[in-house]
Formats: structure tokens, sequence, C-alpha cells
């Protein structure tokens, strides 16, 4: 099985301290579960209004005007076939250490926003390879954004969006084409570790939400094989939760349904735990009220809280008339996704760096052999330009905020 990072070696990546984990401001605290509402621990009702950092920690190929190489290890692959694999990982160091900062989460925080969504790679948890760094670092990246939503007093939600084996089986997990993780026994004890590692951690930490268990299980693709994956989903579930509730009994757990998460047939034992809610995804519905009706449905039969995890990506209009809906039907939400290159349907849009096309081009053509990559690959130090661009771009004071996009979800930019 692969080895989780140590606690010495955790230690080396930056444990913040307990004295720094009881300075919360007390403004914020453990979001509980009352019938369909989350509220805070005076009472009032919590509604979830927030985004998805998309990218950050899970890069995914659209994100970079990719199509064919879609996932992380294929984008992380065509960048080492550009340039070497010491600059890939100094590139992937900057991207992390710029992608997200404190002042994106304060201006976060200013739109009205009260939450994010945080997805993340397994691999960030483990001593696997992942972005340059073999040892891992998701716990240093994850105690500065508690420390700066702290201060922000935003609420975090942890999502797994890319699990051990893969639980979607297509480019979003970064797995091989089959959600592995559902009928692998190694995948899946390594999937409960990390989680109930994760919650250890942070059990007294009201800044974190809750933990989003998995993201999309079991891609709509697999349809002759539903009957088999869909029923080791809530297993698998219980299982996690399980472990969890071994450290932290103060955290909620959000479980997705099947086929991107929308399916929640799946679900027999809809209440067996008291900190536990669902969570849904849709995008694209031009029916908007009969859209949601089966999601309303499901979370009137377990007088649980539903939220929307991911959605967006469309029209100023669209957006305004998907938040109208979702509000109206307590049903909070994070959108997706905070920041995307050359796109205006997100919160703030990075300029592509000068010649990107070019490294487009790359990642689309056929690299099968290493005589096609020595053909096709375009000049090294071009290359390395863009990508050194792309940094500087992504950098909170250089991406351009879409005011009509924020507007739409009620939000002031």
């Amino acid at each position: 099985m692969k080895k989780l990072i140590f606690p010495v070696l955790l230690f080396a990546l930056g444990i913040y301290s307990c004295t720094n984990r009881t300075q919360v401001t007390d403004r914020i605290g453990f979001i509980g579960i009352s019938g369909p509402n989350l509220v805070t621990p005076d009472g009032n009702i919590f509604f979830i209004k927030g985004i998805n950092l998309g990218n950050w920690l899970n890069p995914e190929g659209y994100m970079f005007g990719f199509e064919r190489t879609n996932s992380v290890h294929l984008i992380d692959q065509a960048f080492r076939e550009m340039t070497g694999p010491d600059f890939t990982n100094r590139f992937w160091k900057l991207f992390k250490d710029n992608y997200i900062t404190r002042e994106d989460i304060r201006y976060i925080k200013s739109t009205g926003m009260n939450t994010i969504r945080v997805p993340f790679h397994y691999k960030l948890f483990t001593e696997e390879d992942y972005m340059g760094l073999p040892s891992g670092d998701g716990f240093a990246r994850i105690d500065s954004l508690v420390a700066w939503c702290r201060e922000s007093e935003l609420y975090i939600i942890l999502d797994m969006h890319d699990a051990p084996g893969g639980q979607t089986g297509d480019n979003i997990d970064d797995s091989y084409g089959y959600p592995w993780l559902l009928v692998s026994k190694e995948s899946q004890q390594l999937f409960v570790h990390i989680w109930k590692s994760i919650a250890e951690r942070y059990s007294s930490e009201p800044v974190i939400l809750g933990y989003d268990l998995l993201n999309e299980p079991i891609a709509t693709y697999f349809s002759d094989e539903y009957d088999i994956l869909n029923t080791q989903l809530e297993p698998l579930y219980k299982r996690a939760v399980a472990a969890i509730r071994e450290v932290d009994k103060n955290h909620i757990v959000m479980l997705g349904g099947a086929q991107w998460n929308s399916n929640f047939k799946v679900f027999n034992d809809s209440k067996f735990d008291n900190k536990m809610m669902y969570t849904c995804h849709r995008y694209w519905s031009d029916t908007l009220q009969s859209s949601i009706k089966d999601f309303l449905d499901f979370r009137d039969s377990v007088n649980l809280p539903l939220y929307m995890g991911e959605t967006g990506e469309n029209t100023d209009e669209w957006i305004k008339a998907w938040t109208n809906l979702m509000n109206k039907n307590n049903i909070g939400w994070t959108y997706w996704p905070y920041k995307k290159m050359m796109s205006s349907r997100c919160m703030r849009t990075i300029p592509a760096p000068g010649n990107w096309e070019k490294i487009v081009e790359f990642t689309q053509a056929p690299r099968l052999t290493y005589q096609e990559i020595r053909t096709i690959r375009p000049d090294q130090n071009m290359v390395k330009e863009a990508m050194m661009q792309l940094i500087d771009n992504m950098k909170f004071e250089n991406t351009r905020i879409n005011e009509s996009y924020i507007g739409a979800m009620g939000m002031n930019p």
C-alpha cells in the first residue's frame, strides 16, 4: 500500500501549533445540522454561498486550453516533454504558490461569499510524486489556507477531487479510464486512511465546514456496470465516515451521489451519521425548476441539507436565474470556478500568455513515439517564457474581474 506522510515529515511541512488552532475569531464556529438546514453555533441558519478553487491543487486540461491533454499526469507529461523535469518541477511549485494567495481569499470574502470549496488530489497527502513534489505538501497548503480563511472569516469545504485509483473513470479524477477505487481494496484503504489523517489534523478547526468525501463518483459511461459499481459507493462512504469519527466528531461529512453527483438512489441508509449531508452537481440545464426536482425530492425524503457543490460556467443570464432557483429552494452553492484562463465565465480571468497557442498545438498533436515528440516540440525557451508568464498572469493583481458574472451570483464585484 502507498505510504502516508509520517508525522515527523508532516511537521517539517508546516504543522501549525495548537495555539494557532485555538485562535479562532468568535464570529465563526462549527456548523451544525437541523433538518434540511445548516446552522451556526447560535442557532441561526447558515446558507452556503461560495466558489470553487478549481485548478489550484487539481489541474485540469481545459483550464489551460488543452483538450486531449486533459488530466494532471497528462499535463505534467506534456510540460516535461517540452521543458524537461527540473523546470517543470519549479513551474508547479510556483503555480501552487501563486494561483491562490491571501489576496484571493480576501477578495472572495469582500464579494459577500461565505464559503470556498477546495478540490484536491489525494497524492498531496502521500509520498507519491505530484506536481513535482514527491514528499507531498497537502497539509502545508491547507494550513496556509485555513489561516487566510480564519482571518477573512470564510468557511472551507475540503473536496477529494482525485481519489486513489480514481472514482469517476474520466480525466477529472486523474485516473486511467475506470473508477478503480470502487473495486480496489488497496485504493479504498488508502482513501479511508487519508480522510482519517485529514480529520485528525483539523478536528478542532471550526473554519473547516466539512469534508466532501468524493467528487462525482462513477461516470455515466459505465451504465452496463452501474449495478456493480453503484452498490459499492455507500459502503465505502460508511467506512470513511467511521474512520473520521474515530478522531473527529465536529465536522460535517458530505456525500455525493453516483453519476456525477446526480444519482441518489444508491443510498439505502440515508442517516447513518448524525452530522452528514448530501451534495449534488448540475451544469447546463435549461429547464431550471424541473431540473432539480429529483434533488429536492431526495432532500425532502431524508430531511437533511443538500448543497450544489458545483455548477456554473454559463452565461450571466443563466447564472442569475440558476442562483435565484437555488436560493428559493434552500440549496446552498459553490460555483465553479474562481479563476480560469481566457474565459469570462468565472470570477477572475487569467490572461493567456504570449505564444500559448503553440503549447496548445503541441498538446493536441500525436505524441505516441519519441520521434513524434522530437518532431513537434516547440522551442524550449519560448515554452519556458510562456509558462513563466502564466505564473505572473495568474497572480491576483494581474487577473481581470468579471463584474457582471459576479453580480449574476448576487455578489458584490
